[in-house]
């Protein structure tokens, strides 16, 4: 039996860029003697050795990234840790998730609480469903953010119930006006701590992580509406449990997070409101999440595995065919180039380069969260995104990019214009570009010399992140 071994390499890469946020042509090579299905469980379950040790480095180097009082430095930190976790799949999961249940400091105005969603993300993202949602009902930043701390007994506000079910499980179309008031009865009473002196304040005492108000969710029994509640044809004494126990068994539940995991993880759907409208790209490929959901008992790890062992995400068609968000591209290339190797102020500024691409963590535009494929894309984000790229790939005294220049210098084969740009593409993560890009960057090489030089690699490898096979994945 001939193996192929650029062919699985190939979709080892694949499977980093979607599941993670990339992997050196080491690593890749680490995997492939593992086998893509021992990758894949890797990424699902990580090693206990895959803890994360970074939050005692940013305690020593940054007091403002660990007390996280501001309204960037919750996003610096999980950038940070983005960067340097072992377990890519646990934080990319939290990225799913935060543009999901889409929640931002303008309003909440609390960048630990917003942090501490994060790390609820980290520890349920990938379990059960309705263990997630009841987790999310319970958060202190989802309460202050959909105002359920004023959702109480005879006087409901609906802004949580309508929202978890249009924009968090079901989507528009499958629940009534009193489906969405009979779900906010059920969940009066879930607020926060010190909401009274909340409301006589008007104003959260606290901003900061370490006030007066200690922000953690606290259940008011005298509060909740015991009444009898008709929800989506099942009726009786619910509270917000029973909600999500009903939500997670529709059809529709389990077609949202589908299509919400297929256009995260294989191909752009259309936005979230054109759903009712559109139908799935791939309605084959959303039914199989589908049965995987129902089969699993809501387990969205179970999803996660059917998905990336499928024919229609190991297709070569829908490779390179996603562009990379802001926080994808960034932390992508900084795991590439390996500027850090421990907390550095220069983590605000890479901070600050995301923003200036379309996204800050922390801060979606709505309720929606970020708008992605194309529209991650203009003329001013593509310079920023370039820009970016080719700043981090110019600086060979990084540690990673000399590992990448030393590779291909020491390619005994990289010596003709085609054989160098292979090395350059392999080095970048075994990057397969197109007939087009290839001969742009061949003319490139060869006009440059005949001469292998560390610049001469140094260069082609700065214009290699330039090209749409690198801004994608």
């Amino acid at each position: 039996m001939v193996v192929d071994t650029k062919r699985d390499l190939e979709l080892l890469a694949h499977l980093m860029r979607r599941a993670g946020f990339g992997a050196t042509r080491a690593e890749l090579e680490t995997l492939e003697a593992k086998g893509y299905d021992a990758a894949i469980e890797e990424l699902l379950a990580p090693a206990e050795n895959a803890a994360w040790l970074g939050d005692y480095m940013v305690r020593r180097f940054h007091h403002e990234q660990s007390g996280m009082m501001g309204p960037r430095a919750s996003g610096e930190n999980w950038l940070y840790r983005m960067v340097t976790s072992e377990a890519q799949l646990q934080e990319k999961m939290c990225l799913f998730w935060h543009g999901i249940f889409a929640t931002g400091y303008p309003k909440v105005i609390h960048g630990k609480v917003l942090w501490n969603q994060i790390r609820m993300f980290r520890k349920h993202g990938m379990g059960n469903f309705k263990d997630l949602l009841v987790e999310l009902s319970k958060d202190p930043a989802m309460i202050v953010w959909l105002d359920n701390y004023d959702n109480h007994k005879g006087a409901i506000n609906e802004n949580y119930g309508r929202e978890l079910l249009e924009l968090f499980s079901m989507g528009v179309g499958h629940y009534s006006e009193d489906d969405i008031q009979e779900a906010s009865r059920a969940f009066t009473g879930w607020t926060i701590g010190n909401t009274e002196y909340m409301v006589l304040r008007s104003e959260r005492d606290s901003d900061w992580p370490y006030g007066r108000i200690s922000w953690h969710f606290d259940y008011r029994a005298e509060d909740h509406d015991e009444g009898e509640k008709t929800f989506l044809g099942q009726t009786g004494n619910f509270n917000g449990e029973d909600i999500v126990d009903i939500i997670c068994q529709q059809h529709s539940t389990a077609q949202f997070i589908a299509r919400h995991m297929y256009h995260f993880f294989v191909a752009d759907e259309p936005p979230v409101p054109a759903w009712p409208y559109t139908p799935p790209r791939d309605a084959e490929a959303i039914q199989t999440l589908v049965d995987a959901y129902f089969d699993s008992g809501y387990d969205i790890k179970a999803m996660l595995r059917t998905l990336f062992t499928s024919d229609f995400f190991k297709d070569e068609g829908i490779r390179y065919d996603k562009v990379k968000s802001p926080a994808e591209l960034v932390a992508g290339v900084l795991r590439l180039t390996g500027e850090f190797d421990r907390p550095r102020r220069e983590i605000m500024d890479r901070a600050l380069q995301m923003n200036f691409m379309g996204q800050m963590l922390n801060n979606p535009p709505s309720v929606e969260g970020w708008h992605q494929g194309m529209e991650w894309v203009d003329t001013g984000t593509l310079v920023e995104r370039v820009n970016f790229a080719s700043e981090q790939f110019g600086d060979a005294s990084k540690a990673g990019v000399k590992a990448m220049i030393d590779g291909v210098m020491a390619d005994d084969y990289a010596t003709s214009p085609a054989r160098l740009v292979d090395a350059c593409l392999d080095q970048l993560g075994v990057i397969e570009a197109s007939d087009e890009t290839r001969e742009v960057l061949e003319r490139f090489a060869e006009r440059t010399g005949a001469e292998r030089t560390r610049e001469k690699v140094g260069s082609l490898l700065r214009l290699a992140t330039a090209t749409q096979e690198f801004q994608r994945s």
